[in-house]
């Protein structure tokens, strides 16, 4: 029976994840995830490259939108398949894809009058990529799995979550393929975590891999040991609260959000800040708070221990929930300093744009980075020293104090990388190295032949691979 892989996605690039696994007439989709990089937005409109009706089953590592952000419209084009992840991940893709969805009508709403205005037009279609009704076409395919639950999705093909330490419910993806009589072991690393980080579990050991498709976001880098996270925070408010201005933080509503929230909870019951509000404007972020309630059984110990003795550990005197827009811009009149967290992490869209433009020529205010910003992103920009950038269409001086909290990464860096590969009782027969800018994949690859003496390998955008 012939095997390969095909990479549809976050090759050579962060976003976009979408890997094949094809087996004989069998095929399997491991993440389906939307492009960010602004050069590689087109990718999001174009027709995917193989028939979306012919894919077996789709397998979702986590749900994060460079993850899951393309399901809707591999549906709406014609999977019917099931998709399988943890409970935890369908919850909050079906919360992210909604959101997605509801932003994406907000913005062309934008562009289409910002276009009017400007007598232009954009590089891509003033429609939606996908509607909540494709969202809600998504939903009912999703397949609940355990962690270390063994599942047999298609005659002769067994799989098996286990835990990834990247966000809650976070998966990395192994399969046992039967090729020519024997079994070949194809794992699929999703995105790893780093160990010790607060509230999510440590990244499960990988015993013995044939082949190992691996994500590299910092493969050319160590994270630097930094102040304490608490710390850090805690001077970036003191700080900004004395020189009268707001902090504003762009944050993933999947995790980072609810490390944020950790963080200041324990900042306060330390009396280590001064209470002021904090506004969550997130209804994605707060509807995922309420997933992280329901699934305590996925938390370290030392967070279960938290919540025995303190209840939830994601509440606080000051914490503001806004669910609408006009609460979102009445944050805007508040006098004196408030904290503002709100989405999107790389700032490419949402209700952060609107803060930004209210704070980034303010020199007491704080723009605090707590994520990965990709290249191409308003983000990346702000973060790497641009003195304006282009927000809601006009050219805004950046006047603001810009900071980037380190120790807060998801992603495992180089070292750890390659210390979750110490695991694995003998070398793979190939590892190929992916979800990572080329600087990061290729350095990665080397590390680990150099290190190891194992056999990498950086596939391209759409390449096809023959496994055995």
């Amino acid at each position: 029976m012939s095997l390969s892989l095909r990479f549809l996605g976050a090759v050579g690039n962060v976003t976009g994840s979408c890997h094949l696994l094809q087996f004989g007439q069998s095929t399997v989709m491991v993440d389906c995830g939307l492009y960010q990089e602004r050069h590689f937005l087109s990718r999001n409109w174009d027709p995917f490259p193989i028939s979306p009706g012919s894919i077996d089953a789709v397998f979702l590592t986590h749900a994060h939108l460079d993850h899951c952000g393309l399901l809707p419209k591999l549906v709406r084009e014609g999977f019917s398949g099931p998709i399988y992840c943890t409970s935890a991940t369908a919850q909050i893709a079906k919360i992210i894809m909604m959101d997605s969805a509801r932003l994406q009508a907000e913005d062309v709403e934008f562009k289409r009058r910002r276009h009017q205005k400007e007598g232009r037009t954009g590089p891509y279609p003033v429609v939606p990529l996908y509607t909540t009704s494709d969202v809600e076409r998504v939903v009912p395919l999703f397949s609940p799995v355990r962690y270390d639950q063994v599942i047999t999705p298609i005659p002769g093909l067994e799989a098996r979550l286990l835990e990834a330490g990247h966000v809650l419910g976070s998966a990395v993806v192994e399969f046992s393929v039967p090729v020519d009589g024997q079994r070949r072991k194809v794992v699929f690393s999703g995105d790893i975590g780093r160990p010790d980080r607060p509230i999510i579990r440590d990244p499960a050991v990988i015993r013995q891999a044939d082949y190992i498709v691996m994500e590299s976001t910092y493969g050319d880098r160590v994270h630097m040991e930094p102040k304490d996270i608490g710390t850090q925070i805690a001077e970036v408010i003191n700080t900004t609260k004395k020189a009268g201005g707001n902090i504003v933080v762009p944050s993933f509503a999947l995790e980072r959000s609810q490390e944020v929230l950790y963080y200041i909870h324990e900042l306060l019951k330390a009396d280590a800040i001064p209470h002021i509000f904090v506004f969550l404007d997130s209804p994605m972020a707060a509807e995922i708070v309420e997933v992280f309630r329901r699934h305590r059984e996925l938390f370290d110990e030392q967070a279960t221990e938290l919540v025995r003795r303190y209840g939830c550990i994601l509440e606080f005197p000051g914490l503001k929930v806004t669910a609408t827009a006009d609460e979102s811009k009445a944050i805007n009149h508040i006098k004196g300093t408030v904290m503002i967290i709100a989405g999107s992490g790389m700032c490419t869209g949402g209700r952060v744009k609107h803060h930004l433009v209210n704070n980034i020529s303010r020199p007491e205010s704080t723009i605090m980075f707590v994520g990965y910003q990709a290249v191409g992103t308003l983000g990346r920009q702000i973060v790497d020293g641009k003195p304006e950038v282009r927000i809601l269409g006009q050219m805004r001086p950046v006047r603001a104090r810009i900071v980037q909290i380190q120790g807060f990464s998801g992603h495992a860096d180089m070292n750890e990388l390659v210390a979750w590969l110490d695991g694995l009782a003998g070398p793979p027969r190939r590892i190929f190295i992916v979800h990572g800018e080329p600087e990061g994949s290729g350095h990665l690859a080397r590390f680990i032949a150099e290190k190891k003496g194992w056999n990498t390998y950086v596939p391209q955008y759409l390449e096809e691979v023959a496994l055995d």
